[in-house]
């Protein structure tokens, strides 16, 4: 098949914007949630796509901002930083909103960072945001996602 110069322009066009969208941050819808007191804006990633690029290509997130990984199903769930510039902490959360476990993941890093038990979200904050607000596994996350 031989493709006209049109074709070859528009190809290329698509080719190149696809490459930018992807080394681009992704901005996606919010939601509030609470960690007792303090009050997190986390954006949801809620499709196969959505959740593979994340936090990526940010180069800076508010202190109070995060992002909700949701998935269909209850699974161990594992994390890495490929093309992520921020240091993240990321909390693997039940059904109810209990953080099983935390783990600090550090930028640009293929390292993985796996729930401690079958989990349907992930909450990712910047690095530290956790410890500093003293919670840890048993703590809970409030919000929408969370009620029964």
């Amino acid at each position: 098949m031989k493709l006209t110069r049109r074709a070859v322009a528009a190809l290329m066009l698509a080719t190149s914007a696809t490459v930018w969208a992807q080394d681009a941050p992704q901005r996606l819808p919010s939601i509030p949630l609470n960690a007792g007191m303090y009050n997190i804006k986390a954006e949801v990633a809620q499709t196969e796509e959505q959740r593979q690029i994340g936090l990526m290509h940010r180069k800076e997130m508010p202190v109070t901002d995060g992002m909700l990984f949701v998935f269909d199903e209850r699974a161990t769930r594992c994390f890495w930083m490929k093309n992520t510039l921020l240091p993240l902490s990321i909390a693997f959360l039940a059904d109810d909103g209990t953080v099983v476990n935390i783990a600090d993941m550090q930028p640009q890093k293929l390292d993985s960072h796996c729930s401690e038990q079958p989990v349907r979200y992930a909450l990712e904050m910047n690095q530290g945001w956790f410890a500093k607000r003293g919670i840890k596994p048993g703590s809970k996350i409030s919000g929408a996602p969370f009620k029964k």
